[in-house]
């Protein structure tokens, strides 16, 4: 996969050089630790890495070719685990792909691949034109394969028709015989074409002492071609009664079928994951020395350049704007697909794209530093993550695929004394009818389509057993600061004194305000500014931190001689008045100070935090489906009471410490109650910690830091209930996929042993398995769940401030 920061192949080693060499020699070229970064990233400390690779441990991501199932992943895993100097490896069945955690004063990528390759597959770096180009390659095998065997298969029943149909005398001794060998001639092909990857496998497991999904497969099409040869060589032998290549080549048609299509929708569903991940452009123009551009690795690019990106292109880096400006396409970061305006000066993010005019950015973060790196790492983590149940699946494959070559023997050796011809035939049907290849896709497969859709909507997937947690949740506990509010604060009410209207006081103190970065400042900015207004100029302005602004300013209507008169914004205590009571709400005072000494209050400021337009309605949601709801909050109790009234919430406590809330969710957790726990992530951390799952909401939050095990990137708080409800739905899949390949092997399984099921039946039905688990898991990959229309619509409330045109209050004279 394509690495943050980090081109397809280095200037050195170009892409196609590198994929078209041999495996051993392709492995030797990614020992040069500047190819490390491409597939790869150090897990020590940063600045270490910069300076001597080999001195941290890397985590490298690795593309698997010729694995078919959870067996497959074991056998590598094991291989992996085998060599020194590799700390971890964990391989996902469902991906294909591999993790594997190496000290490079051990170990060198090519030894720890050439493990792999010694197990019978092959691994390459998961860099976006290594996998893209696989991915073709396996999927134009796969269909050519598919093609060979549907045309032998016609053929061969065309031959096997005048069998089925002739009454007794009607076909010759010779002409059935010439029938026969047209139809081994015509199998050949297929066998040693079609069916070659099942009987390399097979040949491979036998070699090494090990099982998997293809060695009974593999089994299967052996006995039944050698059975049919036997019985077109001997007619007269014990095997020549009946020839059995119209079943045989039925059966790979529809093995091969339900290959190829689950191949492609595995691409389609769980490959959402890598294709939110392969954003970054391989190259980008770069300024040279003489002021010209010239294009060149992205991973050349470093903090301090200036590179230049055209409409259409990904941003490759974190940086900000110096020339130009566009909209740009952030959706990877927020799941809102509208685009967002980048002027002069913004800050763009690797990852996002440029919609629509050439501009110039100044590089600020590349590689790992990058807000794409992190959420790149989270997804990597979480596509080879096993859940629970995918790891009894594949604890359960080896031993069951024991036992299925056991059922297979005995089933041979019980029909054997009647038909030696049926008895073979029977333990073929047993050898491929419980093939439990649907078994151990039923997990993965719906875990990883959901996790991709997740990662569209702009919620990543940090741990996958979230969902399986999530699905049982009965209480979401809710902070209140940057989760049900916003990060900023909302003007309600103004209170001026006589003589001055509510529009004059607002521009008097935004003239100040805007100097300030303090979320009260701002506030009152944002109320002002609608209000063009340059009546007043403000000099010797000055910020007490924490307190408020004082600053001289001159009324420009009152004409030049006039004196400046100083003005203070902030607390009461810093305006020089007396507090007042103003309930939940934060008061902010406007007064003047004369030269006397006396102090004139002007306004007063009513600010609150400004709850999420989307709150209410997402609370009746989470209740609706049966979940409770309840707010715990270290601010002010009047503040938090105020927060839980308009978002509906009936629980809540405030002024908790980390320690406190802790201690409330685990008395929630001693009741029984399975939570859920919805946080910022900046304080939060004990707490999302001990939560049986957790959402982090924010996008300032350190993504890798993070204690979560879901990452809300955007700003819809919808986000929370639509996940629980997916989650839900994702559980129900799993359960589906699990009954129906138990239900399915129950029922055939004795069907083959008393000989009722041919081959090519049986071939079907596990083809068929395999591809309706794919199909139901892919039923995730629609879209969210859509909230009730009466909640998703929700109440009209914006947040608890009150426009400026309502009546104010006027103030007595100080």
């Amino acid at each position: 996969m394509f690495r943050p920061g980090a081109p397809a192949s280095s200037p050195a080693h170009p892409p196609d050089a590198v994929s078209n060499a041999e495996p051993a020699a392709q492995a030797v070229l990614l020992d040069d630790p500047q190819e490390w970064s491409a597939f790869g990233r150090p897990v020590g400390p940063t600045g270490q890495a910069a300076e001597d690779p080999a001195s941290c441990a890397w985590d490298s991501q690795v593309v698997l070719e010729g694995m078919h199932c959870a067996a497959c992943a074991l056998t590598i895993e094991d291989a992996l685990r085998s060599v020194p100097g590799v700390l971890q490896a964990d391989v996902s069945a469902a991906t294909r792909r591999a993790r594997v955690v190496w000290q490079p004063s051990q170990v060198q990528p090519s030894q720890w691949m050439d493990a792999v390759h010694k197990a019978g597959y092959r691994a390459m770096p998961a860099m976006d034109a290594f996998a893209r180009e696989q991915r073709q390659r396996e999927n134009r095998r796969a269909l050519w394969r598919w093609l060979v065997a549907g045309f032998c298969m016609m053929q061969v029943m065309m031959y096997a028709w005048p069998a089925y149909v002739a009454q007794p005398g009607d076909l010759t001794g010779e002409m059935e015989q010439l029938l026969r060998w047209a139809s081994w001639v015509i199998t050949l092909p297929m066998v040693v074409f079609s069916c070659g990857p099942f009987f390399s496998s097979a040949l491979r497991d036998i070699r090494l002492r090990r099982v998997s999904m293809d060695l009974p497969v593999a089994l299967g099409m052996a006995i039944t071609f050698v059975v049919s040869t036997a019985g077109t060589f001997d007619p007269a032998g014990i095997f020549g009664k009946e020839v059995y290549y119209d079943s045989l080549t039925m059966f790979v048609f529809f093995l091969l079928t339900g290959r190829w299509l689950e191949l492609r929708l595995r691409d389609r569903t769980a490959g959402a994951l890598e294709a939110v991940m392969n954003r970054l452009p391989d190259s980008v123009e770069r300024r040279t020395a003489d002021g010209g551009f010239v294009r060149v690795a992205t991973r050349r690019v470093v903090a301090g350049d200036t590179i230049r990106v055209l409409p259409g292109e990904a941003f490759p880096v974190d940086g900000r704007i110096t020339l130009g400006s566009t909209h740009a396409d952030e959706s990877l970061l927020t799941g809102e697909s509208t685009p967002v305006a980048r002027p002069v000066g913004s800050t763009v993010t690797a990852g996002s794209y440029n919609l629509q005019a050439p501009v110039e950015v100044h590089v600020e973060g590349t590689g790992g530093q990058t807000r794409f790196a992190q959420i790149v790492a989270l997804m990597e983590s979480a596509s080879l993550q096993k859940p629970r149940l995918a790891q009894l699946a594949d604890r359960i494959a080896r031993p069951f695929l024991v036992a299925v070559l056991a059922a297979a023997g005995l089933a041979a050796v019980y029909w054997w004394p009647s038909d030696p011809g049926h008895a073979l035939m029977v333990a073929v049907a047993v050898l491929i009818v419980t093939c439990p290849c649907a078994l151990s896709l039923a997990t993965p497969v719906a875990m990883l389509t959901a996790a991709g859709t997740l990662a569209r909507h702009g919620v990543l997937v940090r741990n996958l057993q979230g969902l399986e947690a999530l699905a049982h949740v009965d209480t979401v506990v809710f902070d209140k600061t940057g989760t049900l509010t916003r990060d900023g604060m909302a003007l309600q009410a103004v209170h001026t004194a006589h003589g001055w209207s509510t529009e004059e006081v607002l521009a008097l103190a935004a003239s100040l305000a805007c100097h300030s970065m303090h979320p009260a400042s701002r506030a009152v900015v944002a109320a002002a500014a609608a209000l063009d207004d340059g009546r007043w100029a403000v000099t010797d302005l000055q910020e007490e931190a924490g307190q408020g602004l004082v600053a001289m300013v001159q009324d420009s209507r009152m004409g030049a001689g006039q004196p400046a008169r100083q003005v203070r914004l902030g607390s009461a205590h810093h305006a020089g008045v007396a507090p007042e009571d103003a309930g939940s709400a934060l008061q902010v005072v406007l007064s003047e100070q004369h030269v006397s000494g006396a102090v004139s209050e002007l306004a007063r400021f009513d600010l609150v935090e400004d709850l999420r337009t989307e709150a209410p309605a997402v609370v009746t949601a989470l209740e609706q489906g049966g979940v409770a709801v309840q707010l715990l909050s270290g601010d002010r109790v009047g503040a938090v009471q105020r927060v839980a009234a308009q978002a509906g919430i009936a629980q809540a406590a405030g002024e908790c410490t980390p320690q406190g809330k802790l201690a409330a969710l685990q008395a929630l957790q001693a009741g029984g109650h399975q939570v859920a726990m919805v946080g910022d992530g900046l304080n939060d951390g004990p707490v999302l910690a001990g939560a049986h799952v957790s959402f982090a909401f924010g996008r300032a939050v350190p993504l890798a830091q993070s204690q979560a095990d879901f990452v809300v990137l955007g700003d819809s708080l919808a986000l929370v209930p639509q996940t629980v409800l997916l989650a839900r739905r994702t559980l129900r899949v799993v359960r589906q996929n699990l009954w129906w390949a138990a239900g399915y092997n129950a029922l055939c399984v004795p069907l083959a042993v008393v000989g009722w099921m041919p081959a090519w039946l049986a071939g079907l039905g596990m083809a068929l398995s395999s591809l309706l688990v794919v199909l139901n898991a892919a039923r995730l990959a629609r879209d969210l769940p859509a909230l009730p229309s009466s909640i998703a619509a929700g109440p009209s409330v914006a947040s608890a401030a009150v426009p400026i045109a309502n009546p104010t209050t006027t103030l007595e004279p100080v």
